[in-house]
């Protein structure tokens, strides 16, 4: 009975304990939308028919402020245990260089004595995808590679079409030999189409192979 007693307040004192490495991601969360936040407010932010140059920026530091909500909610751990505090420098590695490639790749950047090139939002966007999502050891390419080709075509439409922002769509010379008189919203439409049905196809193609997968372990 007595263990039965200090087991229920040892799960409670447990469960009652907050983790520190969702805190930690918490408070960073929080600080980069500070940051961003303060770093964009003076650009003129617009209105949604006008968009200005602060609003994404803006925007988008709310959000990840508000991201950091739901984790430190989830910062009262309900199972006990010993906390893993071993930290590993491939997440943020990764995300940082996914960060900074999208930022160099999307649009041509200039320096001194050379130049990144032009590859568009529909080479930018999977690719800082695809290096980011690396960040997790137990990283899949198969649904690292359909969540570039849905959230990419939705980028597409948010972005280039809804709200008017001027955004490279692939590699002008691929755009220009291939999209030779096309509108840019219609070549923005038909890249986001054709990344969408990709997307359903590798994602048919998974789902399908899993399915024969038990099917040819029973077999052999």
């Amino acid at each position: 009975m007595t263990e039965v007693v200090r087991g229920g307040l040892g799960s409670r004192k447990e469960a009652g304990t907050v983790s520190r490495k969702e805190l930690g991601a918490a408070a960073i969360l929080i600080a980069l939308a500070v940051l961003g936040f303060a770093l964009s407010s003076e650009l003129p932010r617009g209105t949604l028919r006008s968009v200005g140059a602060g609003m994404l920026p803006q925007a988008l530091s709310i959000l990840l402020g508000l991201c950091a909500i739901p984790i430190l909610v989830g910062a009262r751990r309900g199972v006990g245990g010993s906390e893993d505090l071993t930290f590993s420098l491939r997440g943020p590695i990764l995300v940082l260089s996914a960060t900074a490639l999208f930022a160099l790749t999307i649009k041509s950047s200039h320096f001194e004595g050379w130049s990144t090139p032009e590859l568009g939002l529909v080479v930018a966007g999977p690719l800082a995808i695809i290096v980011g999502g690396h960040a997790s050891p137990e990283v899949q390419l198969r649904p690292l590679v359909t969540l570039a080709l849905f959230l990419t075509p939705f980028s597409l439409i948010l972005f280039g079409d809804l709200l008017n922002l001027p955004i490279p769509i692939m590699p002008r010379y691929v755009q220009e030999v291939l999209l030779a008189g096309w509108s840019y919203r219609g070549a923005l439409r038909l890249a986001a189409a054709l990344m969408a049905g990709a997307g359903l196809l590798v994602l048919f193609a998974g789902r399908r192979a899993a399915a024969k997968a038990p099917s040819a372990t029973i077999g052999g």
